[in-house]
């Protein structure tokens, strides 16, 4: 269990600080020219700059990873559902930016795969704790 714990933190950390700081550069730039992410991304989405998806990356995979992150350290009660929880969050927000993008790249995989292993290691932390 110990293992799986440090695994989800690092995942955590990842996704967390990389949804941090590309969540506030489109908050600060809703033109995604700091990112060199051209609007055009956004053809086929109702957003027409970044900065509500900035909001939404930076609060719900930023933030929430970050919040996840310190409660999986501390090993607070059910910590398992809140992994699963953000696990489902990123799977869910990959599958709403490859809907929106109508696009499929490399980062969609490393991330699709992060979250997913994220649900799994919250289900069995959440199962092992149970027993």
């Amino acid at each position: 269990m110990k293992t799986l714990r440090i695994l989800a933190c690092l995942l955590l950390l990842f996704n967390g600080t990389g949804a941090l700081f590309g969540g506030w550069s489109f908050i600060q730039d809703p033109t995604g020219s700091d990112l060199q992410i051209p609007t055009t991304y956004l053809e086929h989405s109702p957003f027409h700059d970044f900065l509500i998806p900035g909001i939404v990356l930076f609060t719900v995979n930023g933030v929430l990873s970050m919040v996840t992150l310190v409660w999986t350290l501390m090993q607070w009660k059910h910590y398992g559902w809140l992994i699963m929880l953000q696990g489902a969050m990123l799977v869910g927000w990959i599958i709403i930016q490859m809907i929106m993008l109508r696009e499929i790249n490399l980062y969609h995989f490393i991330f699709g795969s992060i979250g997913i292993i994220l649900l799994w290691i919250g289900w069995t932390l959440k199962v092992k704790s149970e027993e």
